[in-house]
């Protein structure tokens, strides 16, 4: 039989310690990337009692949809996305109704009346590919930034960079970002 007093012995408590402190000092140096999202300000919630839905007129909506092979459709008709920021700057900034004074548009009859009305809808099918979904966010952005950056040239001749407070909301007054991921009926 073998002698069990004089075989040799891992102290497996060391072995723990270290390994504990390799485990603090990868959680200590290791950075951990903040997630990044699409920046969106949420409607406010609807009081009770109060109707927060007004109707909406079809020329004030542009529909895009995003299919399951990321391809944009814009008003049932195929886009390609690298056109829809131009078409989204003509739709919001048509000026349809004649009453906004500095909208660049022609005054179509199938756009929108005026930036304060001009609603994007979109949707998107369940299997789209999210890299497409993003792509369309920026777009959309874009159109937003262009419109709002001509605005502070043009009407406040100033530089984007030198704008005040209130010159800001007055930008985002003139065109509000109305974009909605749900269905407008």
């Amino acid at each position: 039989m073998r002698n069990h007093r004089n075989s040799p012995t891992v102290h497996a408590g060391s072995m723990a310690d270290i390994a504990f402190l390799l485990l603090i000092f990868f959680l200590v140096t290791t950075t951990i990337a903040k997630d990044k999202g699409i920046a969106r300000k949420l409607p406010k919630k609807c009081p009770p009692g109060q109707v927060c839905s007004l109707p909406i007129k079809e020329r004030n909506v542009l529909r895009l949809f995003l299919n399951e092979k990321g391809e944009l459709l814009v008003n049932d008709e195929l886009l390609p996305v690298a056109a829809l920021k131009e078409k989204l700057v003509e739709f919001i900034d048509n000026n349809g109704d004649g009453s906004c004074e500095y909208c660049k548009g022609v005054g179509s009859e199938l756009s929108s009346d005026n930036p304060q009305k001009a609603v994007i809808s979109l949707s998107t099918d369940r299997l789209a590919p999210y890299s497409e979904f993003i792509t369309v966010q920026d777009e959309i952005t874009k159109a937003y930034l262009d419109l709002r950056e001509k605005y502070a040239l043009e009407i406040l001749d100033k530089l984007p960079d030198d704008l005040s407070e209130s010159e800001l909301e007055e930008i985002k007054a003139a065109y509000p970002f109305l974009i909605s991921e749900a269905e407008i009926n």
